[in-house]
Order: C-alpha cells, then sequence, then structure tokens
C-alpha cells in the first residue's frame, strides 16, 4: 500500500464527505412540497438550483478524479475501504457548514464505525490482484448487484425516516461500489490506449452505473438525517468493495489469527451503527439548517419545535 494510493484516497474522501455536507445542507434548505413523482421532480429541480448543491457536485467531480487516481494505483479493495475516513471528515465538514456541534454520542458513534472499519481492513489486509477482470465475470457480477439494488430500493419503498434514508444509502453504497470497480477496469485497460478504451463498454456502464448511485444519494438525502444515510453509505460501499474485489480482481484477505480482530471490527461497526439511530444534538439532528429547517426529515421536523 503506496503513499500515493493514501494520500489520493484521503483527498477523494475529504472531497466526498464536503460534497455530501453541502448537498444535504441544500436539501434542508429547501421545504417539502407534498408526496409523489410530480412533487420529488419539482422538489430536485429547486434543490438543483442552489448554490450549495452546485458547490457539492464539483466536489464530487473532484472526489471522482481523485478516486479514479488512486484505483490506477491501488487495489480496489484498499482504495474504497480508506475512503471511510469520510466519515470524520463528514463531520468536521458538517460541523462548519451547519454551525452545530454534534453532541458526544454522534463523535463516539462515528469513532467507532471508523476504527472499526480501519480495524477489520487493517487486519484483512486486502492483496493486490488482477488489473482488469476476466471477461466471463461480468454477467454475474452485474446481475448481483442490480439484484440487491432492486431490493433495496422496493424494500425503502414501505418505510419513512432514517430506515429509508439507510436502505437508499445501501442502495446508492452498492452502486458507487460497482462503479468503482468499472473504473478500475477502465484504468486497467487504458494500457491499450485512451481511443480503444472508449469503444469498449466499461466507460460507458460506469458513467450510467455512477449517475443511478447519484440520484439514489439524492433521495436518501431527502429521506432522512445525514446520521443515517452516511454510514450506510461509506460503510456498504467499503465493504461492496471488498467482496467485488475478490469475486472479480482477484484480492484477497487474510484470515486465521487475524480473524480475531477481524470480528472486533465488525463488532465496533454495529456498535457505532446503534449509536447512531439516536445521537442528536440539542434535540435534533446536527445536519439540520441553522435557522432549524430541515424540509427533507420529516422526523427532523417534528423535534425542531422541542428545541429552547
Amino acid at each position: 500500500m503506496s503513499a500515493l494510493t493514501i494520500g489520493l484516497a484521503l483527498l477523494a474522501a475529504l472531497a466526498n464527505a464536503s460534497a455530501s455536507v453541502l448537498q444535504r445542507r441544500a436539501a434542508t434548505d429547501e421545504p417539502e412540497s407534498g408526496h409523489g413523482v410530480r412533487q420529488a421532480v419539482r422538489w430536485l429541480a429547486r434543490v438543483l438550483r442552489r448554490p450549495h448543491w452546485l458547490a457539492g457536485t464539483g466536489l464530487l467531480v473532484l472526489s471522482t478524479v481523485l478516486q479514479a487516481s488512486a484505483l490506477a494505483v491501488g487495489s480496489l479493495s484498499v482504495v474504497q475501504p480508506l475512503l471511510a475516513s469520510e466519515l470524520l471528515f463528514t463531520l468536521a465538514v458538517g460541523s462548519v457548514v451547519f454551525r452545530r456541534r454534534p453532541d458526544s454520542r454522534t463523535w463516539l458513534a462515528f469513532t467507532a464505525l471508523a476504527v472499526g472499519l480501519a480495524l477489520f481492513l487493517g487486519m484483512a489486509a486486502p492483496s493486490a490482484g488482477r488489473p482488469t477482470v476476466l471477461p466471463g465475470r461480468w454477467p454475474a457480477a452485474g446481475a448481483a448487484v442490480l439484484g440487491v439494488v432492486v431490493l433495496l430500493v422496493a424494500t425503502a419503498r414501505g418505510v419513512k425516516g432514517a430506515p429509508r434514508a439507510v436502505l437508499l444509502g445501501l442502495s446508492s453504497a452498492v452502486s458507487f461500489a460497482a462503479t468503482a470497480a468499472l473504473m478500475k477496469e477502465v484504468m486497467g485497460r487504458l494500457s491499450s490506449g485512451v481511443a480503444t478504451v472508449f469503444t469498449q463498454w466499461p466507460p460507458y456502464v460506469a458513467v450510467s452505473t455512477g449517475a443511478v448511485g447519484f440520484l439514489l444519494l439524492q433521495s436518501a438525502f431527502r429521506a432522512g438525517s445525514l446520521t443515517a444515510s452516511q454510514p450506510a453509505l461509506t460503510l456498504g460501499d467499503a465493504v461492496t468493495s471488498v467482496a467485488l474485489g475478490w469475486a472479480l480482481f482477484d484480492e484477497r484477505i487474510a484470515l486465521g489469527v487475524r480473524v480475531v480482530p477481524e470480528v472486533i471490527g465488525i463488532l465496533l461497526i454495529g456498535a457505532g451503527s446503534i449509536g447512531l439511530a439516536s445521537a442528536t444534538s440539542g434535540g435534533a439532528a446536527w445536519d439540520t439548517a441553522p435557522g432549524g429547517r430541515n424540509g427533507s426529515d420529516p422526523g427532523a421536523q417534528e423535534r425542531a419545535p422541542q428545541r429552547s
């Protein structure tokens, strides 16, 4: 694991966390206009014109460039898990943007998640695999990814609030992990020439998959607080990427005596997730607009009058 890979992945995490916070701010600034597909489209159209959302989009582009550069020099199972540092970057940037410090439980829960994931993947020590995927593996992997995303979205339609945000965040995470795998495939094929790569299918499927993940991410922001969607997004992306790295690129993780600290890491991840379910700041979600508005989280709207 080179210093260049680590540096590029951490910068990508910072850019992505900043993008999430800014786009969540845009979502909280825009009040709900009712339910249904037409109202959701109108709401999204208004959000897309907000400066916070536009700035977040620019940072997402930057994050993608940094991520692709990291994938070009490192393995999928190393780069994507390093993006778990996005959790802590989200707290730091969010504290500035929302002018509201998360309470100690929120910090503790996020820290447990980050440390747990770092411990698990540090002990797992993913190995370098193939630069590109054997042709016969993509159809099965694509079908599995599509099935998981469809199942998560279908389940999310039947719930509201934090559970909906978690499910949509997970569906976005799976989509982004698949996008990262496709990006690595594209970077691996660059040795045959840029012009040749753009006559093949991976770049276009990567863009389409990324677009799906992006739309699901916007739905997750609209459904509820970052404390619900962001851990699901970040951790789901990392875990799915490790699985895809193993299935597609022959990247392997260590087992044996390292299983014990790996299990401890998983338990920390679970504890952090439970803590985040109830972590609030001052009686309301910490990622709401300074004036207390939160047009995209009905639960936060109900809590707002309780603040003094």
